[in-house]
């Protein structure tokens, strides 16, 4: 359940329903247009609303550092933290004796957004791209690691902005983060992406 709420809040990313945001009518954004949106995201803050595969509702404050970065903090009463540090992915569960979990960031769909050079046109890479007239759904896998999972990734415009993201793991668990107002190009201290707990490994940006 940690790991799945961290595949989930990343998200990223970064409220509302997005279709409550969108506009009446827009065309279906192309792979190409999306991709460069995601490769300008660069440092983000924000709000998000998490609701887990089991119904129950998360909010907090998201981080983005790209590439690689996120930092997830929970409100009250969670004591959960989540923070990726361009390799790894540490969770932290305040209510646990247990100390930090960490596993390699590319094992989850969000490495996909927090790559340095992202790229939806990379063959096998998207299994879905659709517009319901207000928003464009991407549903995206690592082409070659399916097994990881896959992120749908729901964008209005144009202009592009990324409204909210679906993570379904490789244990079936499916997972919605909303995503509110975003800041973008804000400064974000190098320490947020620290994992509390777990010592520094080699950079492996993707």
């Amino acid at each position: 359940m940690i790991q799945t709420r961290f595949l989930a809040a990343a998200g990223l990313a970064i409220g509302v329903l997005a279709a409550a945001v969108a506009p009446a009518s827009a065309e279906k954004l192309s792979l190409g247009a999306i991709s460069d949106y995601l490769n300008d995201l660069q440092t983000v803050r924000g709000e998000f609303t998490q609701i887990n595969d089991d119904g129950t509702i998360s909010t907090g404050e998201v981080y983005i550092r790209r590439p690689g970065r996120v930092r997830f903090e929970y409100d009250p009463p969670d004591q959960t933290l989540v923070v990726a540090d361009g390799n790894r992915v540490g969770v932290i569960d305040g209510k646990s004796n247990e100390g930090p979990q960490a596993y390699p960031l590319h094992r989850t769909p969000l490495s996909i957004i927090l790559a340095r050079d992202v790229d939806l046109t990379r063959e096998r890479m998207v299994i879905g791209h659709e517009s319901d007239g207000k928003t464009t759904t991407v549903t995206a896998q690592d082409p070659e690691n399916p097994d990881y999972g896959s992120i749908e990734l729901v964008f209005t415009g144009p202009p592009v902005e990324l409204r909210q993201w679906v993570i379904n793991d490789s244990s079936g668990m499916r997972t919605t983060v909303i995503l509110g107002d975003m800041e973008r190009g804000v400064r974000i201290a190098s320490d947020k992406f620290e994992i509390p707990g777990v010592g520094p490994t080699e950079r492996q940006d993707r």
